[in-house]
């Protein structure tokens, strides 16, 4: 019986350590291929081909040659059908811009946030008048980036294919010209193995 027991508790032991799981770091810029889902690999390959496109286009060298032109970002739409953090890829991209150098940017994410500041500093009695910032001072945006993310999904038997397109605009907010405009392509195609995995 004490035999059985210990046999009972080893093979409890091995089992239990075969469930135990294993987390490692990887590298962030690795080719992420778990599923034809958007990923990782999309999400920077989009960030970096927009910025390079932008970056090396003719009128916006010239634009930038001897001023750092203002910025609003304005987020990303997600047209496709999946849900995709369309905030990260424009993090990514204004990151990366404003890494470049060449751009200033305003952050129309936080408007809320910054009249509140302003609205306790110039109106709640608790702030130093003289350190008050004031109201009508910030710097309004020269022209603003947006874009879309979308994409056309289509099966057949056991072939998955899902085509991604991301498309970027930079317009003028003075005359409303398009300045500068590029797209990026992505797709990814899955077979179901014969075991249907």
């Amino acid at each position: 019986m004490k035999q059985m027991k210990y046999a009972l508790l080893v093979l409890l032991g091995l089992t239990l350590a075969g469930c135990q799981s294993k987390v490692e770091y990887g590298d962030a810029t690795e080719v992420e291929t778990v599923n034809e889902s958007f990923g990782s690999t999309d999400l920077q390959a989009i960030a970096a081909k927009m910025v390079d496109s932008m970056l090396t286009f003719p009128p916006v060298m010239e634009m930038t040659a001897s001023d750092r032109p203002i910025i609003f970002v304005d987020r990303i739409k997600n047209k496709t059908s999946e849900h995709i953090d369309t905030e990260s890829i424009t993090d990514s991209i204004s990151t990366k811009l404003l890494r470049s150098g060449k751009f200033r940017f305003v952050d129309m994410t936080k408007v809320d946030s910054v009249r509140k500041q302003l609205d306790y500093q110039n109106s709640s009695g608790m702030v130093d008048p003289s350190t008050a910032i004031s109201f009508g001072r910030q710097v309004g945006a020269q022209y603003m980036l947006y874009g879309n993310l979308s994409s056309i999904v289509k099966q057949k038997s056991s072939t998955k294919d899902v085509y991604y397109k991301m498309t970027m605009r930079l317009m003028d907010l003075e005359t409303g010209l398009i300045e500068w405009q590029d797209e990026k392509e992505i797709r990814k195609t899955k077979d179901k193995s014969f075991l249907g995995l």
